[in-house]
């Protein structure tokens, strides 16, 4: 009796369900009786096909298939893991893109050797777990830099309409993060798999990507990995906030990612609410938003930033996604449509944008040239306003319209050119000295374009300090208003 127990082999013991009945990326299992909420299970007659458990009773179990659904046909056996959904993280992920289920799709090597594993559905990190967000986020863009600051741990909504440069603001802020050991994440919700390309192209080119974890689920995935991206991108973040360091991640974008909640929803036939959404819409993007912020020392002192993006119709912000984002985030970026199409980019709407944070994360150099800037650029537009009802102009009015339109040029910015601190502590001194007003559109343009240059070989000492300090002394002050006058006679652009 002994000899037989001992020749007996071990066994593991399994659940296992019965498909019965598939419907757009959900499958109806009868089985499963110990399930729960997002538990990962297989299909047995697919290898390597996954499941993810959304819903379940007594009798049936409804999960979302990962993958192509083909394959898997009525009557495929199911078999329940005992885990919930985890993916493989580390650094090794830099430079690849992966799917919804951290598997690489790019044409690089298959297996990506990894570190360990992170739950999708991590709980967010609890009050007494983080600290006031105190150090700023650095995204290269002007105006966002020195009017709308955003510090690391913040989520910033970018909101406006299609085609109008929320992507190309998301792309300008990872970039702007080479040498400043923040790891960044970009997920692409339902968008064209063409469009994913051209932004991919865009990351290698500029050197990004070498930072930077893709996840993507385009249109042409299933439903159920356009639903669990979001998450798998926040648990890539989370790997680095978690071991000490700063993560950035672009959501891009929360509008598709409704969209396709909604439909698997009624098809799991949940009860449809305002615009057919659930009831629990709100819920699903809030506890996302929540796992951004900043951690304390005994949590390694990491942060994740967060950049969801989600798109309006004709400008209206005033819509049910858009105005729950709006709600759960620490500010917004409003794209004006109107602006872009007049020219000016970024087309970012002052009037309608905030951050939340505010000032305090700025630099004292960068706060003391930067404080009223909002308030010029709105009397500036104010007087356009008035501009076209009126004709003649008073000496003051012309004089403000100058100042207001060097401040256009000098906020304007193009594409995948981030612009440094010290470049716009720079610039903005130089307008708050009153004397970019007086030059050319084309003087304007050699200034905004030659200074930083310029400083670098004529006084390169006057950028060491302002650079270690931060603070605008008046010995700084004073060597930049004498190199500002050497560069005006040496380019005669006065």
């Amino acid at each position: 009796m002994k000899d037989t127990l001992f020749k007996i082999e071990p066994f593991e013991i399994k659940e296992v369900g019965v498909v019965k009945e598939l419907k757009r990326g959900i499958a109806r299992i009868e089985g499963l009786p110990s399930c729960i909420y997002g538990q990962l299970i297989e299909f047995g007659d697919v290898t390597g096909r996954k499941g993810l458990v959304v819903d379940f009773n007594e009798k049936e179990v409804m999960a979302f298939i990962l993958g192509d659904e083909k394959d898997i046909k009525l009557g495929s056996t199911v078999t329940s893991r005992n885990e919930v959904f985890s993916i493989p993280v580390g650094e090794n992920f830099l430079g690849r893109v992966i799917n919804a289920i951290g598997e690489p799709i790019d044409d690089r090597n298959p297996h990506i050797e990894n570190n360990g594993f992170c739950p999708v559905f991590r709980r967010s990190p609890g009050v007494l777990d983080r600290v006031p967000i105190s150090e700023q986020f650095h995204t290269g863009t002007k105006i966002l830099d020195s009017v709308i600051p955003i510090g690391r741990g913040q989520r910033e909504l970018i909101i406006g309409d299609r085609q109008t440069g929320k992507t190309t603001i998301a792309l300008d802020a990872i970039i702007n993060q080479k040498d400043k050991n923040v790891f960044c994440v970009y997920c692409w919700i339902g968008g064209a798999h063409s469009s994913l390309m051209k932004i991919i192209r865009a990351l290698e080119e500029t050197g990004a990507l070498d930072y930077t974890v893709v996840v993507a689920a385009s249109a042409s995935s299933s439903a159920g990995e356009q639903y669990l991206a979001p998450y798998v991108a926040s648990a890539v973040g989370e790997y680095f906030m978690y071991s000490g360091r700063d993560s950035f991640v672009v959501f891009d974008d929360l509008t598709k990612h409704a969209w396709i909640y909604r439909e698997l929803s009624l098809l799991l036939e949940r009860s449809p609410g305002r615009e057919a959404y659930p009831g629990d819409i709100f819920y699903l993007h809030s506890q996302l938003m929540e796992r951004a912020g900043r951690l304390n020392a005994e949590k390694g002192s990491g942060s994740m930033t967060f950049f969801p993006i989600v798109e309006t119709l004709q400008g209206d912000i005033t819509g049910y996604i858009q105005s729950n984002l709006v709600s759960m985030t620490d500010g917004q970026i409003y794209i004006s449509g109107s602006l872009f199409h007049e020219g000016f980019k970024p087309a970012i709407d002052l009037g309608l944008s905030v951050s939340r944070i505010g000032s305090k994360v700025q630099s004292e150099a960068l706060r003391e040239v930067s404080d009223t800037l909002r308030l010029d650029y709105a009397q500036y537009k104010e007087l356009l306003r008035l501009m076209r009802v009126k004709t003649k102009l008073s000496t003051e009015i012309a004089e403000k319209l100058r100042r207001g339109e060097a401040l256009s040029r000098i906020l304007g910015q193009d594409t995948h050119q981030p612009v440094s601190e010290l470049a716009i502590i720079i610039l903005l001194y130089a307008f708050k000295r009153k004397i970019l007003e007086i030059l050319s559109p084309e003087g304007l343009g050699i200034f905004c374009g030659q200074i930083m240059g310029y400083l670098e070989e004529a006084n390169p000492q006057v950028l060491k300090n302002l650079a270690s300090q931060k603070v605008l002394s008046v010995e700084t002050k004073q060597e930049l208003d004498r190199t500002f006058v050497e560069f005006f006679r040496a380019k005669k652009v006065i």
